[in-house]
């Protein structure tokens, strides 16, 4: 297992040494080729802990991560731009190269947010819903017909280009909106929102992801979901990980796992009916670890994945 883990690490860091003195990450034939390796050299389930690996690797993984957050960016912009460019974009969006995998990705999510949602939301929030906003398609188009989705970029190009993919279509363009701001600075419209997306690469680090999750936590509505992608096994050299005592202020209600070429992991999270000063000591995350009630078998799409169910108690 040991010599296993050493090859994986080392194939990881051999590939990140060639993409790193990359010229330019937009997509050409050497950088998906690279980057094909790199996924497919990390998808395989594996029993590595990146928590566990030397400051060095750490580091690699860090810059790794940013990397493929820059390429993703990269690969986004370039396939809106070619779509936008359609009389219909939307019929079109099989062109770009992982649409199955936001297919997929896209009933996965909302078979876990069903099992916890109790009436069909009538707004979501997507923060960083970047220049392709898949995510929100997908789940406007086949499973939330009747729900407006508010999508938060940053990046005023990237929602300009999102726009320009929605502005044909007779019902995605009055139940799609954009806003370009920084999520820090979201305050009270966040209290609107039955569900938040938080986006994989939205906070690229440990801290600036949490401080993310901490606004979250401040101004969303008590009782309201949140919907986050993290990263498990090998795959966490791709993506952020995020784990359940990150999400102080929210009761932790399910964190899933996949198996196949669904690269991140999804957790479901509920704010807490109380205020957020009373979590301010910690308490959320000292009870989480101790509450896992139980791992069981779960397959929403008929791969053998694995899901994590977390209860805890009603009154802390």
């Amino acid at each position: 297992m040991v010599c296993e883990e050493e090859l994986l690490i080392e194939k990881v860091c051999g590939l990140y040494e060639q993409i790193s003195s990359l010229e330019s990450l937009k997509p050409c034939k050497n950088v998906d080729m690279l980057f094909t390796q790199l996924v497919l050299t990390c998808i395989p389930p594996s029993p590595i802990d990146v928590t566990n690996l030397n400051k060095d690797v750490q580091e690699i993984r860090s810059q790794l991560i940013k990397l493929c957050g820059e390429a993703e960016g990269h690969l986004e912009t370039h396939y809106s731009t070619l779509l936008g460019s359609y009389d219909n974009p939307l019929q079109n969006l099989h062109i770009f190269p992982y649409y199955s995998n936001y297919l997929k990705l896209g009933l996965l999510e909302f078979t876990i947010l069903t099992q916890h949602c109790t009436h069909v939301p009538s707004k979501i929030a997507f923060v960083g819903s970047g220049p392709l906003p898949l995510t929100s398609i997908v789940l406007a188009s086949n499973h939330l017909p009747s729900t407006t989705f508010h999508n938060y970029d940053i990046d005023p190009l990237a929602n300009s280009n999102a726009m320009r993919l929605v502005s044909s279509h007779p019902d995605l363009s009055n139940r799609m909106l954009f806003h370009t701001t920084d999520i820090l600075d979201v305050s009270n419209a966040l209290k609107e929102y039955e569900v938040v997306y938080l986006a994989a690469l939205v906070g690229m680090d440990k801290e600036s992801k949490n401080r993310i999750i901490d606004h979250l936590a401040k101004h969303m509505n008590p009782g309201a979901l949140l919907m986050l992608r993290s990263a498990h096994g090998a795959r966490a050299f791709l993506y952020p990980v995020i784990e359940p005592c990150d999400l102080r202020g929210f009761e932790v209600l399910t964190v899933f796992h996949p198996t196949d070429e669904v690269i991140n992991s999804v957790l479901i999270a509920r704010k807490y009916p109380v205020p957020i000063h009373s979590l301010d000591q910690g308490l959320a995350s000292k009870i989480l670890p101790n509450k896992c009630s139980e791992i069981q078998a779960f397959n929403p799409l008929n791969h053998g994945n694995m899901i994590e169910e977390f209860s805890i108690e009603e009154q802390l």
